[in-house]
């Protein structure tokens, strides 16, 4: 459907946080014992986007019977399921650094020296690569241990730099990493894209053969992202308490991080304009890192007391936070990266509002409502629609959810990774 128109999180003693675990994927019938090196340059694992991805990939693989072990930076977070080898602490850059960053040079060196040693030791039969960095890393490692080398792209590189500011498109420097993105493209074994709008660019605009490039696209567990019609009302009012919103309110949320690239402008703005109009309506931005700088842009549009920031919130606890909410909304404006957020939204039930992207088009189908980029006035009238037309949403968010469990199952996105294994080891 295409539409043209403050309180700290509770503590983890509190009954809101007693949330089940992650549901593991199904054991399927058939089962592989393939040795498997991640690379994850990235401070893993980070309750975010990308390392969603990698963790619900390699729980999937390993349902499999696959040995998966993640190489990653220093910081970030242990979580329960997966092996990860951490690279050589560095003390004066332990924070976690999303995008670009002028640390990525030496962390990215010192991941390198410690996935070469746990490729010595542990002889993996696949390289498995996340994001451009990850590739670059195992390439060497792959050819030299004469293993293939599997790219897992999840959006273009230059145009991530581009979108985190790190790099202007004018810039000297944008040349020289378009190359250095395309030689990665090119020397890969085969690319997993985690769309197939990635598939298209990367033949498009890199030259790529389509017949190395599979797409796998980003998926949900059902069975932990559970309808929120399926959870207590006692639960949610509970939660709803706990983080100060006011009752009566219909709640527009949004989990992910706070970024520009992301639409938390856009989303705040829009929410001033329908709160003009009315006044039932919340907003609960969910993640960071960028809360108090979206924190003081709420208060200069005069919305505070209708806005809450929870700050980070554990990946595992997201279904509970998500299942609150009665809109969710991803305003997204990078034009190449992956959205994975919106399988957790269909998942839970959500109708959902969307800016009109090619991500959002594959993902949501017909079923998202979505706004021209960056149209704040048409951003703010689609959430208004769903508040108003509660039959609409309610449809909406079933046929989301069937959506969701039919065709992006973690569980059948771990056989297609098997299956570009297979392909490449013969």
């Amino acid at each position: 459907m295409k539409v043209v128109l403050d309180r700290p999180l509770p503590t983890k003693g509190s009954s809101v946080w007693e949330v089940p675990p992650l549901a593991p994927v199904e054991q399927p019938e058939g089962t592989t014992d393939l040795r498997v090196l991640m690379l994850a340059p990235t401070p893993f694992f980070g309750d975010y986007g990308c390392h969603v991805r990698i963790f619900e990939e390699s729980l999937s693989l390993q349902s499999y019977g696959a040995r998966i072990t993640i190489c990653s930076y220093h910081a970030g977070r242990d979580i329960p399921g997966v092996r990860i080898e951490r690279s050589a602490d560095v003390p004066w850059s332990r924070g976690v650094q999303i995008g670009s960053s002028r640390h990525k040079p030496y962390l990215d060196v010192l991941l390198g020296a410690r996935a070469l040693a746990t490729t010595l030791h542990q002889r993996p039969q696949i390289v498995h690569g996340h994001l451009h960095e990850g590739a670059f890393i195992g390439l060497p490692l792959a050819r030299l241990f004469r293993v293939p080398l599997v790219f897992d792209f999840q959006g273009s590189m230059t145009s991530e730099m581009v979108d985190h500011n790190f790099l202007s498109p004018t810039s000297r420097l944008f040349r020289p990493f378009y190359q250095l993105e395309r030689l990665v493209n090119h020397k890969a074994d085969a690319i997993i894209t985690s769309t197939r709008h990635g598939a298209d660019l990367l033949v498009r605009d890199f030259g790529c053969s389509s017949r190395k490039i599979y797409p796998v696209p980003d998926a949900v567990n059902p069975a932990t992202f559970v309808p929120r019609w399926e959870v207590s009302e006692l639960r949610r009012t509970r939660l709803r308490r706990a983080l100060g919103i006011p009752s009566g309110r219909k709640l527009v949320v949004y989990l992910g991080l706070l970024a520009e690239y992301q639409g938390c402008s856009y989303l705040l703005q829009a929410a001033a304009q329908l709160l003009r109009r009315r006044t039932d309506v919340h907003f609960v931005l969910m993640g960071y890192p960028g809360e108090e700088r979206y924190r003081r842009l709420a208060a200069q549009l005069d919305i505070a007391r209708h806005v809450t920031l929870t700050g980070r919130v554990p990946y595992e606890h997201a279904p509970a936070y998500l299942s609150i909410g009665d809109i969710a909304v991803s305003p997204k404006v990078s034009a190449t990266e992956g959205n994975g957020k919106l399988l957790n939204y269909m998942a839970v039930g959500l109708p959902t509002v969307t800016f009109d992207t090619p991500v959002a088009r594959e993902i949501l189908g017909e079923l998202g409502v979505r706004v021209p980029v960056g149209d704040v006035g048409a951003l703010a009238r689609a959430i208004e629609l769903l508040i108003g037309d509660e039959a609409l949403a309610a449809d909406l968010g079933q046929r989301l959810r069937a959506r969701a469990v039919e065709r992006f199952s973690w569980h059948a996105a771990g056989a297609q990774v098997l299956d570009v294994y297979d392909r490449v080891l013969r």
